[in-house]
């Protein structure tokens, strides 16, 4: 990976406490190279005694997902996602609790990014969208695991069936986010949770935490093989390329089924 791959994100330490940040503003738009950087440096602070990870953006939004006309121009969609979803697993498989710092946004792909984490933090103002069916295809970074697990079934399958974005206060209520913080102050209390983790005693909680993520990581290269799938069967429809267009050039896109 090259230096300026990783200078995108950067890890420093606060005692016991890892922070990873992102630095790809203002949307925070991933590709899998951040990806990968994410999962090397979440690797790092584990191997290096961290007990929990504190994961945050810089700029106005936590994460956009995926560039849609990136993806869509891709030589080899297939390959792409593939290599998406092989960082993506990696960073599910952290072995220390991940708490995110979520401030503005986390869409489509950002959603799967912050659902990789144990825990959200929240402001009045962050907004919790899965907006695949509105773009044309289907959810991908594991969402069809880890959404259910956080909101259950039902109100998962909603807000993949429909689109609808959760803000704030209704997030909270919904469990997509565990804490609402002050505007301005999701970092902060998303670094006092993960203080508050790292002065327990981190062998018990690494023990309880692999027990309870078992049944996740068991399913979880079916779920993302499945996502991949799909994703490929749907990419080229023109229901797909109505959508990314349509994202594009901010309008609502017209889906005729096909």
């Amino acid at each position: 990976m090259s230096t300026a791959e990783k200078s995108r994100v950067t890890l420093t330490r606060d005692g016991h406490v890892a922070v990873v940040e992102t630095h790809a503003p203002p949307t925070g738009f991933f590709d899998r190279h951040l990806l990968a950087a994410i999962a090397d440096a979440g690797e790092r602070a584990a191997a290096d005694g961290a007990r929990a990870l504190v994961l945050c953006a810089e700029g106005r939004h936590f994460c956009a997902g995926i560039r849609l006309t990136d993806a869509s121009g891709a030589l080899d969609p297939r390959a792409s996602a593939t290599a998406v979803h092989e960082q993506a697993a990696r960073i599910l498989r952290l072995d220390v609790p991940v708490i995110a710092a979520v401030q503005g946004a986390a869409v489509g792909g950002g959603l799967g990014l912050a659902c990789a984490a144990d825990f959200r933090i929240a402001g009045p103002s962050s907004r919790f969208e899965a907006d695949f069916a509105r773009r044309g295809f289907p959810c991908g970074f594991g969402l069809s695991l880890t959404l259910p697990r956080i909101v259950g079934r039902t109100r998962a399958e909603l807000l993949l069936y429909t689109g609808r974005p959760l803000v704030g206060a209704k997030a909270l209520d919904a469990g997509l986010a565990d804490r609402l913080a002050d505007p301005g102050d999701e970092r902060a209390v998303a670094l006092d949770l993960a203080h508050e983790i790292a002065a327990t005693a981190p062998l018990a909680v690494r023990s309880m935490r692999a027990t309870m993520r078992a049944d996740l990581l068991d399913g979880l290269e079916a779920a993302l093989a499945r996502e991949v799938d799909e994703q490929q069967r749907l990419w080229r429809t023109e229901d797909a390329v109505a959508g990314v267009t349509g994202s594009a050039e901010r309008r609502a896109p017209l889906f005729r089924g096909r």
